[in-house]
């Protein structure tokens, strides 16, 4: 098994990733969808939260060795990234979506220097437009963002397009053509479903059910 589908499988044991092509969820954004994915729940899975860190410190080790801060996007990538800086022993800081409007007003909660590399960590990747944002929030701080590791992504082209308009390179631990597949070996979907499951992929905004 690869190391794709290993993600994907111990999301898919704890519930973290739920698949209901019958009667789709509503996104915050009103996309109607046929997946639900809430990597929060790893949290509370000791053996999987401890899989799912080595993972992502494996890609950063690989893929930036160069990397001297890694950044959590708040809220749901603080923990992720705060347990990667740990093992990796690097140091550590999570970017709000807005400034605090109290106290000292940060949006950059911890300390950066300029010029410093910086690796981006967050949990689920859609269209890719808030994770860019905290991007160009530490761009402004003067630091070097060369990369972003997330745990899932939906694969949209919209997203693919956003960071490479970005130049910016993105490495998920997994995403949903994987899942599909997997579901399909399991038997958890059936082929007509995932006819459905590929076609919203395909066009996610307006797709019905």
């Amino acid at each position: 098994m690869t190391n794709e589908k290993a993600v994907a499988e111990k999301l898919l044991q704890i519930n973290a990733i739920k698949l209901s092509p019958q009667q789709p969820f509503t996104w915050a954004s009103g996309w109607k969808s046929p997946i639900y994915c809430d990597n929060r729940k790893v949290l509370s899975y000791p053996y999987i939260r401890d899989f799912i860190k080595s993972e992502l410190c494996s890609v950063i080790f690989e893929k930036f060795a160069d990397a001297e801060v890694l950044a959590g996007v708040a809220t749901a990538g603080i923990a992720w990234g705060a347990m990667a800086a740990d093992q990796l022993k690097l140091p550590y800081v999570y970017v709000r979506p807005k400034p605090k409007e109290h106290g000292l007003g940060n949006q950059i909660e911890g300390n950066l220097e300029k010029g410093q590399k910086v690796v981006v960590v967050e949990d689920l990747i859609s269209t890719g437009k808030s994770s860019l944002q905290v991007c160009d929030v530490l761009k402004a701080a003067g630091v070097e963002v060369i990369g972003m590791v997330s745990i899932f992504t939906y694969g949209f082209s919209v997203a693919a397009k956003a960071f490479d308009d970005a130049g910016l390179p993105l490495y998920p631990l997994t995403n949903y053509p994987t899942l599909i597949e997997l579901a399909i070996e399991k038997g958890i979907v059936s082929p007509d479903q995932q006819k459905t499951l590929l076609n919203w992929s395909a066009d996610p905004a307006n797709w019905a059910g």
